[in-house]
């Protein structure tokens, strides 16, 4: 049955919102899996906030071009499935490389982070990154350290006069 262009022309639109939000994707194959492998693989990525859309390979490649994505049309082969990423690229790259362990007909061809290509050893890197919001806490922690310890050192040297005042009062008043 054939596809209006009204139906393609929304999916088209549905796709380009989806690069709109993230131009971090993974390409994938899901030849060989079955309906429910790919419901358990929706639910997998849903549950991380990712996105997962199998488009007509021309499709992705016009719109990778629109984004700026280089490199994309030589993993655009066979049955494709395209998993955007959003803004935490670790979370979304772990949540995709897990459910690759546990089923192996879903093979991942490529990833590109900010129209950058990266292959399987890069997306394995950025899985291992901490979360966003955990290097957030990291940066904060590293931004607040210079303050704290100035306000230590400041205090101890208060402490340190505090002190040096009592103990000449003690003096002086044995001294009286």
């Amino acid at each position: 049955m054939a596809t209006s262009k009204a139906k393609k022309s929304e999916v088209l639109e549905k796709v380009r919102g989806y690069f709109q939000e993230s131009t971090n994707v993974v390409v994938t194959e899901y030849r060989g899996m079955n309906v429910e492998q790919i419901t358990s693989l929706r639910a997998t990525l849903r549950k991380a906030g990712l996105k997962y859309k199998v488009v007509k390979n021309t499709l992705v490649k016009k719109l990778a071009k629109e984004f700026g994505i280089q490199d994309l049309d030589q993993h655009l082969q066979g049955p494709v499935g395209v998993v955007f990423l959003g803004k935490d690229v670790a979370a979304g790259s772990k949540a995709i490389l897990d459910f690759a362990k546990k089923n192996e007909l879903f093979v991942i061809k490529a990833g590109f982070v900010e129209g950058k290509a990266l292959g399987l050893v890069g997306l394995k890197a950025m899985a291992s990154l901490p979360s966003r919001e955990v290097m957030l806490a990291i940066l904060l922690g590293t931004l607040q350290a210079p303050v704290k310890g100035f306000m230590t050192v400041a205090r101890g040297n208060t402490q340190k006069l505090v002190y040096a005042l009592n103990a000449l009062k003690d003096k002086k008043a044995k001294a009286a």
